[in-house]
């Protein structure tokens, strides 16, 4: 008998039992298999990850997904060869991980060179190498081929496709075909129907034999039923054969296969509670997680989730999904949203469908976006391809900028670095969506100061999917057009608010700097702190901009141990200004973290080098995420820039409402000061 589990909005379990026990603030830290491993994979990954691109970039490979390539007869010590040995070190590490996220049914894998025998993994014989087919190895290094690694590159996103919903569809067969908030109610309905089907089968001896005998044990399961007659509880002939060759009825069989189900389902409801309130153990955290959820958006698909997929709900609730990101996260070299993900070599994500994201905060961010309430469809992340073509498309696209905005104080005008501007992709009309600035409003700047921000501009060469090498790009360096905007942006916003002593400005690399108050005044001499170098994490600088807002506004915040500042409907908004050159390696954690907040508004100014289509392959990135998330917007410029266009399509998305011509003319003058 199947029995199918009914409509979501026929359940209305509670989001999250409350604990046993009295609400209390101490608590030891939670922990669980994922959290177990993420530990110990956390202690290398940044390492090997570094490893993999210093090898790369020793041998002139410029595509982070293809590995070094070295045959030998021999022991070689070539740094290609060291990286090998130090994965294939690191295997015990990966199959730890594998456990702890795999789903019932999958099998664990991995591209070890010298343990490929017997790992199962489904790409090895089904990928073409970037190096081609026979490619002699053993006294040089080779070098991948364009046409085989487009090939590589069709092929891998064909099998991503096919083995994720294969994975999919796999975990969905599984999960309980019954509420297992009801499973105890299920399993005696279930056993009270056998009981009676037995009963009203037994009292005519014409259309069944009677099976049970004298066996006492059957009896106490079937309990005593005649029809009246002593005679017509005449053994069957064949019920001794049949009891000895352990043969049940179907009854018998739909009872014991009901008690699997049902103790199976126990055993899933009992893990979902022991780790809701492992995670979330008093009531300021589950306040602090229902207010994230809806927030974000998933309240409702997180309960449903919870009632007909629960063994998907309970990996997602181990990793995390259903709660702010901690902040502790924010300064570490890695954490479990910094984990790459590598389906070639086995290197697994959360979900079932993980395989083609680039590292865990990517799949997170996807899944979140697919299970917001009124996603349309599936927002699926596009391929290598896909983004390569719509970043070409982009491209393509740029257009003279508007004269109107000449100025010949421009960096490029006044380092001549080349003759006029580059020109420029349009942004979309202006379209107002969070509210206007009002005077409470706090305005700080972010600014990255990775080591890109002072090299020479150059652009990638492309042959199909293959970065072939760099050229010079004739434009200014990326840190002088930062400093630019930043000096027109802030007499911009003087002259709006008459805050003429500034605004807080904080830098990132690898770690987050607060600079102090710059103002028109001021910025040639507060620019001599800032020092560039070092990767570019923004989590770090995010992290000390909300220390600075609720530093001026703790008294209408709260603070969590775990996941930080909280704020109050008192809390003003923060405005932040956002300068970027690239993609920051932990950009998806904090598109992430700016999901759940309703508190902040940030404006993102993408600086990019003349016909990079890495530029625009972050750009339509950003794009993507403005159109979901409301508290973001961005504008980009590439190449020679024209500065003024920039400042006035920052200020329109910074303050949120439309500035005529003629507005921001007078807002753009330097600002009057006494003294």
């Amino acid at each position: 008998m199947q029995i199918q589990a009914p409509p979501a909005q026929s359940y209305s379990p509670p989001p999250y039992e409350a604990p046993p026990v009295a609400t209390r603030r101490a608590h030891r830290p939670h922990t669980n298999q994922v959290i177990e491993a993420g530990h110990i994979r956390a202690r290398d990954e940044q390492e090997m990850q570094n490893m993999l691109q210093n090898v790369q970039m020793a041998f002139k490979i410029y595509n982070s997904d293809i590995d070094p390539e070295h045959d030998s007869d021999y022991y070689c010590n070539c740094l290609i060869h060291q990286y090998k040995r130090a994965k294939m070190n690191r295997v015990g590490v990966q199959e730890m991980w594998s456990k702890a996220v795999m789903y019932p049914g999958e099998k664990s894998y991995h591209d070890s060179y010298q343990m490929t025998l017997f790992s199962n993994n489904p790409y090895r014989y089904r990928i073409v190498s970037p190096y081609g087919y026979n490619n002699n190895s053993y006294y040089s290094t080779p070098r991948p081929n364009p046409r085989y690694h487009a090939q590589a590159v069709q092929q891998t996103i064909q099998l991503n496709a096919a083995l994720n919903a294969e994975a999919q569809a796999a975990i969905n067969a599984k999960e309980p075909n019954f509420n297992i908030w009801e499973v105890d109610q299920l399993a005696s309905s279930m056993s009270n129907l056998t009981m009676d089907q037995s009963s009203s089968t037994l009292g005519d001896d014409k259309k069944r034999p009677m099976e049970m005998g004298s066996d006492e044990k059957r009896q106490s399961v079937a309990g005593s039923f005649t029809n009246g007659s002593d005679k017509s509880a005449k053994p069957s002939r064949f019920s001794g054969l049949k009891k000895a060759l352990a043969i049940k009825s179907p009854e018998e069989k739909a009872v014991i296969k009901t008690e699997k189900k049902a103790s199976r389902g126990r055993e899933i409801r009992n893990a979902i509670l022991a780790e809701e309130r492992g995670r979330w153990p008093d009531d300021e955290w589950r306040q602090i997680v229902a207010a994230y959820q809806d927030k974000v958006g998933m309240t409702r698909k997180i309960a449903d989730l919870r009632v007909r997929h629960p063994t998907q709900y309970l990996h997602l609730l181990r990793a995390g999904y259903f709660e702010p990101i901690p902040v502790a996260w924010a300064n570490l070299n890695s954490n479990p949203l910094k984990f790459s993900i590598e389906a070639a070599a086995g290197w697994r994500g959360i979900t079932p469908t993980w395989r083609g994201y680039e590292d865990t905060a990517e799949e997170r961010l996807y899944w979140v976006l697919n299970h917001r309430e009124g996603s349309v469809g599936m927002r699926m992340k596009p391929d290598v391809i896909s983004e390569m073509n719509m970043a070409r498309a982009r491209m393509a696209s740029a257009v003279e900028p508007p004269p109107i905005y000449f100025s010949p104080d421009d960096t490029c005008h006044v380092q001549h670095t080349s003759e006029g501007y580059s020109k420029q992709v349009m942004p979309a009309p202006f379209r107002p969506f969070d509210a206007p600035e009002v005077p409470t409003d706090d305005t700080m700047i972010l600014l990255d100061v990775s080591g890109s921000m002072d090299f020479d501009p150059v652009r990638p060469n492309y042959d199909q999917y293959m970065i072939t090498g760099y050229s010079r790009s004739t434009q200014p360096k990326n840190k002088d057009v930062a400093k630019a905007i930043i000096r027109r942006f802030t007499d911009a916003m003087a002259n709006h608010d008459h805050n003429f002593s500034g605004y807080q400005l904080t830098t990132f690399s690898s770690k987050a700097n607060y600079i102090g108050v710059v103002n028109h005044q001021n910025l040639d001499k507060m620019w001599r702190n800032v020092r560039l170098g070092g990767g570019t994490r923004v989590m770090t600088g995010w992290q000390k901009v909300k220390e600075l807002h609720f530093q001026k506004h703790s008294e209408s915040a709260t603070h969590h141990p775990v996941y930080g500042w909280q704020a109050g409907p008192q809390t003003p908004m923060l405005r932040l200004l956002l300068l970027l050159d690239g993609e920051a390696t932990d950009m998806d954690e904090f598109e992430l973290d700016l999901l759940g907040l309703s508190w902040v508004h940030v404006t993102i100014f993408l600086i990019g080098v003349d016909g990079c289509p890495h530029h625009h392959r972050h750009a339509n990135e950003l794009q993507r995420i403005s159109e979901v998330n409301h508290h973001v917007a961005f504008v980009d410029a590439q190449g020679n820039t024209p500065e003024r266009f920039v400042t006035h399509e920052l200020l329109k998305r910074h303050l949120g409402y439309e500035i005529s011509m003629s507005e921001f003319v007078e807002m753009e003058q330097p600002p009057p000061y006494s003294g």
